[in-house]
């Protein structure tokens, strides 16, 4: 499986040391073969059709920014939707910045792969959040495959468990804890008695939260996310605008002190339900016994289930080696797939 990769920031850094430090062991037990044979940043790109070993894939990441000066594979700014056009591929992994203003460059990155049939996996939630009916309607026109594993959960297989663990079972509503950042905030306040601007700084410092913290504080990434299980889980063909928000900003320690009379805490909150057209995103009073109610920077996910009831899973919600899992998660699917479709 060749492989295009495109963005070189901490997940696409990560996705090169996992499929380097997997290789031997993937060809062994699952006949997957990956091949990175470009990567594409915003500089420029390296380019090698015979597929780059983990030693050259090593020496690229410790020679730093920018890749395309290498002397053997360097191509300087060659564009992003050129790699992806001219490069022969089966794959592109896409893990650039998020943007949910227009989603781009992402969202050209991916229709562009489409066309020239190419699978895609995903990281980045910003294309999906705003335009995944469509980018699904795309993918099955030109008969490729979207995998988008770590746009939810990171690490953690929240989309493979409801998708597959579940199947068989109807799942009447989803409702989770999605963004660590958020999680973390709101447990230092209730647990340390700390403001909200001071618990906002200590995760500035710990590097949980960005300069401008608006994507995860005001909720964004949080309906991003639900906007992702909504449509891949429950079929609901929405978008961000159909998600209704509120972040955390106006929660006070009066308002976790009175929660936590009642037994409960304030947790920031996605939910989606079967017979509702509606997203939400808000904080939530919930009780502390709830398994929904994890501390840090935790995420955890209930899917409320016609058969078998509630399921709750829990797990680390970012992290640049965990995110990258979950794309190999997804290559290993696509190739899955593809063999299943060969000997049918």
């Amino acid at each position: 499986m060749r492989i295009i990769l495109v963005g070189y920031g901490v997940v696409g850094k990560s996705v090169t040391t996992i499929l380097a430090r997997k290789y031997a062991e993937k060809v062994k037990d699952y006949g997957f073969n990956p091949k990175i044979v470009a990567i594409a940043d915003i500089d420029g790109a390296v380019i090698n059709p015979r597929g780059f070993s983990p030693e050259k894939l090593e020496a690229i990441k410790q020679k730093g920014f920018p890749i395309s000066s290498d002397p053997q594979f360097g191509h300087p700014k060659m564009s992003v939707l050129d790699v992806i056009k001219s490069v022969e591929a089966e794959v592109v992994v896409e893990v650039t910045p998020v943007n949910i203003k227009d989603a781009e460059p992402a969202l050209s990155h991916i229709t562009t792969a489409f066309k020239t049939r190419k699978h895609v996996v995903t990281t980045n939630k910003g294309p999906l959040a705003l335009a995944m009916p469509a980018l699904t309607e795309l993918a099955e026109y030109n008969n490729v495959y979207l995998r988008f594993s770590g746009t939810v959960g990171g690490g953690t297989p929240l989309l493979e468990f409801a998708k597959r663990c579940l199947a068989g079972d109807k799942i009447l509503a989803i409702r989770g804890i999605l963004n660590g950042t958020t999680n973390y905030i709101l447990t230092e306040m209730s647990q340390n008695r700390v403001t909200f601007q001071e618990a906002l700084t200590n995760a500035q410092r710990l590097g949980y939260a960005e300069t401008n913290p608006s994507m995860d504080v005001d909720g964004f990434d949080t309906a991003c996310k639900v906007v992702i299980l909504a449509n891949w889980i429950m079929n609901k063909k929405i978008t961000l605008r159909d998600v209704d928000r509120t972040g955390i900003r106006d929660v006070s320690l009066q308002m976790l002190d009175e929660a936590s009379k009642r037994g409960n805490t304030i947790k920031l909150v996605g939910s989606i339900d079967s017979d509702k057209a509606t997203a939400i995103v808000k904080p939530t009073e919930i009780a502390k016994t709830n398994p929904l109610c994890v501390s840090g920077v935790l995420n955890a996910v209930t899917f409320s289930t016609e058969y078998a009831g509630e399921q709750t899973v829990i797990g680390k919600g970012a992290g640049g080696i965990e995110t990258a899992s979950a794309v190999l998660r997804d290559l290993l699917d696509i190739r899955h797939k593809l063999a299943t479709k060969q000997l049918t």
